[in-house]
């Protein structure tokens, strides 16, 4: 299957590339600076382009079979909340999401696979104290931009697969996560490899058509 990460060349899109090269599928990375994948060599197609600019998107989108949207802020959540993001519109999800959601219904594509967080949307109500405060004091704006992401995609009338990991760690951990449709998860920490195992997966599978998946560690 012909797959666009967007959002390809952050910790969770790397992962995610990797781990859709390892199933066999034939990936295209949009970045605004895929160089940093160099390492992959001819492994994929990449595509600079910016997530908030619609034609760059649906230049991207043309001829795919299936889109994974990773997208995030790379900065401290500490500066976000003081400064705002230097390098990345604060709502960088929701707006790149959008623009994927219009290309692919343009192009006629159908599965749609979105990293989000735990601690939104279904899964808000199973969110610790301490996290709740979190999201509140450094975390608000992101949280904000993750919820419209996340009412977006619902709204998509695409197939569409949301994935809620917790706190993400570039730790070597592999393997599937615990994933749960219910919200529940093993522990507050999960690997990016272990989520890019599941995005490459739900690519694949109708298994959770429909429905957000709270992932955490095994």
């Amino acid at each position: 299957m012909k797959v666009l990460v967007i959002g390809a060349t952050g910790g969770s899109g790397i992962a995610a590339v990797k781990a859709l090269l390892s199933a066999g599928h034939e990936v295209t990375a949009f970045s605004r600076h895929p160089e940093k994948l160099k390492e992959l060599g001819n492994r994929i197609a990449m595509v600079a382009g910016d997530a908030s600019s619609l034609a760059d998107v649906d230049r991207a989108v043309q001829g795919k079979d299936a889109v994974v949207v990773t997208l995030g802020i790379s900065e401290s959540a500490l500066r976000v909340r003081l400064f705002g993001s230097r390098n990345t519109p604060i709502n960088i999800r929701s707006a790149g999401t959008a623009n994927a959601i219009t290309a692919m219904h343009r192009h006629g594509l159908r599965k749609l696979v979105v990293q989000t967080s735990f601690g939104v949307g279904e899964s808000r109500a199973k969110l610790p104290l301490l996290y709740r405060l979190i999201f509140k004091l450094l975390l608000a704006p992101q949280i904000a931009d993750t919820e419209e992401q996340e009412r977006l995609v619902r709204n998509s009338r695409l197939d569409w697969v949301i994935a809620q990991p917790v706190n993400l760690t570039d730790t070597l951990e592999d393997g599937y996560p615990l994933a749960s449709p219910e919200g529940e998860v093993n522990a507050m920490k999960v690997s990016r490899k272990q989520v890019g195992s599941f995005l490459a997966n739900a690519i694949d599978t109708s298994a959770y058509l429909h429905r957000s998946v709270a992932l955490s560690g095994q």
